[in-house]
C-alpha cells in the first residue's frame, strides 16, 4: 500500500472534508502530516490535536523542515485540492522547486486502489448513503475502512479504520471530474442534476462524466443506479445494474409502508426476490428513507446480512450538516443543512413539510458559488419561494473570482415568499432576535455554519 512507502505528507487545503479524511488516515499508519489551510475550524483544530502540525498563513517559510529537506518521492506526498489557487504562494513554491503535486482525488484513487471498495457518486444524497453503507459494513466483524465527505455523528468523525477488513467505502465527487480517477469494485449513483457546469460546460458533459465513472468500475459486478435515471455503463464491462427508488415499485429496490418512527422512519425495503420487514431509521427527513434503500440495497449486493443492515441503520445517527436538529424545545425547531442545489433544497423543505405541517418556516440561504448561482438563480428562486420567510445571504465565493453582475439578487429579484429580506452574514446577528422562528432552517454549503453556534447559543439563552 501507498503508507507503505511515505514518511510525510503535506496537504494545501487540509482542512477540506476530502482532504482531511485522508490526512487522518495517512497520520492513523504513523506517517507525518502538515498542511496549510485558509482558516482555522473545529475540523482543523480537531486535526492539530491528533498530532498534525497545521498553519493559516500563506508562507513558504511556515512549512516544517523535514518536508523541505526531502523534496522526492515516494518519502514525501504534497497533495492540494483544487480550491486553492494558482497563485498560492505554498503551491508555487512545491512547484518551483520539482515536487510533484498530485490532486487529493489521485490519491484517493491510490489508496482504494488497495481495497475492494464501494464509491457513491451523485449531485446530492452521496454523503448520507456513504456515511450509511460505513455504519452496516461496521456492524460486520472485520468492519471497514472508509473515506467520508462529511462528518459522521456516529463516529464523530470523517474516517473509519479497519485492520481486518479489505472493504472500503468511499465518497465519489464529481467536481472537477475527481471520480474519475477511482476503480471501485461496486458504484452507486444517488443523483445526476445539472451542477458544476464551470466544470462540464452543460448537462450533457456532466452525463458523461458520470457514465465514465461507470466505466470505471471493476467488470462483473454490481452498480446501483437511482431510478428514472438514464444512464448505464458501456456492455463489455458485464456489469449487473439495478435501480432503487423511494417507493416506486418500477424500481428494483424500493420501500414500502413507510410509517414515521420519533424522528426517523420505519419500512419495508422490497428487492426482486426478498422482503425485509420492519426497516429503521433514527434521522429525519423522508429522503433519508430513499438514502436508506440505497445503502441498505448495496450493502447487501456486497453480501451483508439483513441483520446486519437492520442493525446498521438503526445505529447511525445521521451527519453534521445534513439535516442535522439542533434544538427542538418549546415550539422552537432549529435544522441545519449543507444543500446548496436547487434539487437539495426542494427536498428539504418537503421533508420539513412532512415533519412539521402547518409550522412557519424561515429559511437563511446563503448561495454557494458565482457560476451556480448565475446558472440556477431561477430554479433556486422558485424552491427558496416556498419557505413562509427567507432570509438571503451574499454569495460564498468558494474558490471562484467575483462575476460581474453576479449577486444574491439574481436569486431575490424572483423569490416570491410573503416575507423576504436580503443582508449580508456579518448583519444577520441582529435580526437574529427579529426573526421570531417557528422551524428556522440554515441552508448552504458555504461559511454559513459559522453561524450554527451563534444561533443555537441563542435559542438556548432565548427560547424558555
Amino acid at each position: 500500500m501507498l503508507t507503505d512507502r511515505v514518511k510525510r505528507v503535506y496537504f494545501l487545503g487540509i482542512g477540506g472534508i476530502g482532504m482531511s479524511s485522508l490526512a487522518r488516515f495517512f497520520r492513523s499508519r504513523g506517517v507525518a502530516v502538515a498542511g496549510y489551510d485558509r482558516v482555522e475550524t473545529p475540523l482543523t483544530r480537531a486535526l492539530t490535536a491528533e498530532g498534525m502540525d497545521i498553519h493559516y498563513v500563506d508562507d513558504p517559510t511556515l512549512i516544517p523542515m523535514a518536508f523541505l529537506n526531502n523534496p522526492s518521492e515516494p518519502e514525501t506526498l504534497v497533495v492540494y485540492t483544487p480550491a486553492v489557487p494558482k497563485e498560492h504562494l505554498e503551491l508555487e513554491f512545491f512547484v518551483t522547486n520539482g515536487y510533484r503535486i498530485h490532486k487529493r482525488s489521485e490519491i484517493l484513487g491510490l489508496l482504494t486502489n488497495a481495497f475492494q471498495t464501494v464509491a457513491v457518486a451523485g449531485t446530492h444524497g452521496k454523503s448520507s448513503v456513504t456515511a450509511m453503507i460505513t455504519q452496516i459494513l461496521r456492524e460486520t466483524e472485520a468492519g471497514c475502512t472508509a473515506f467520508l465527505g462529511a462528518i459522521s455523528k456516529s463516529l464523530e468523525s470523517n474516517l473509519s479504520l479497519s485492520d481486518e477488513s479489505n472493504l472500503a467505502v468511499a465518497e465519489a465527487d464529481e467536481y472537477d471530474r475527481s471520480f474519475l480517477t477511482l476503480n471501485p469494485t461496486w458504484a452507486v449513483i444517488t443523483s445526476m442534476d445539472p451542477d458544476h457546469l464551470d466544470i462540464y460546460g452543460d448537462y450533457q458533459h456532466l452525463k458523461e462524466g458520470f457514465r465514465l465513472f461507470l466505466n470505471r468500475v471493476r467488470a462483473n459486478s454490481d452498480i446501483l443506479i437511482k431510478h428514472s435515471l438514464s444512464l448505464s455503463p458501456d456492455p463489455d464491462r458485464n456489469l449487473s445494474i439495478h435501480t432503487y427508488s423511494l417507493d416506486d415499485p418500477a424500481a428494483d429496490f424500493y420501500a414500502q409502508d413507510i410509517q414515521p418512527e420519533g424522528m426517523g422512519y420505519r419500512f419495508d425495503l422490497v428487492g426482486p426476490d426478498f422482503l425485509v420487514r420492519n426497516l429503521q431509521t433514527r434521522i429525519p427527513g423522508i429522503t433519508n428513507v430513499e438514502n436508506a434503500v440505497a445503502a441498505a440495497t448495496i450493502s447487501m449486493l456486497m453480501g451483508a446480512s439483513q441483520q446486519v443492515v437492520r442493525k446498521g441503520l438503526l445505529a447511525f445517527e445521521g451527519l453534521v450538516r445534513r439535516f442535522d436538529l439542533r434544538f427542538n424545545r418549546s415550539g422552537v425547531t432549529y435544522i441545519d443543512d449543507y444543500a446548496h442545489h436547487p434539487v437539495e433544497i426542494k427536498a428539504l423543505i418537503h421533508s420539513i413539510r412532512l415533519l412539521f405541517p402547518g409550522r412557519k418556516i424561515t429559511g437563511i440561504f446563503q448561495p454557494h458559488l458565482f457560476s451556480r448561482t448565475r446558472d440556477l438563480a431561477i430554479d433556486f428562486a422558485r424552491e427558496l419561494s416556498v419557505l413562509d420567510e427567507l432570509i438571503l445571504l451574499d454569495i460564498y465565493p468558494a474558490r471562484e473570482k467575483p462575476i460581474p453582475g453576479v449577486t444574491s439578487g439574481l436569486i431575490f429579484q424572483h423569490i416570491t415568499s410573503p416575507v423576504k429580506y436580503q443582508m449580508s452574514k456579518q448583519e444577520f446577528p441582529q435580526a437574529l432576535s427579529e426573526i421570531g422562528p417557528d422551524v428556522l432552517l440554515t441552508i448552504g454549503a458555504g461559511d454559513i455554519d459559522q453561524l450554527v453556534g451563534p444561533i443555537t447559543e441563542y435559542l438556548e439563552t432565548y427560547v424558555a
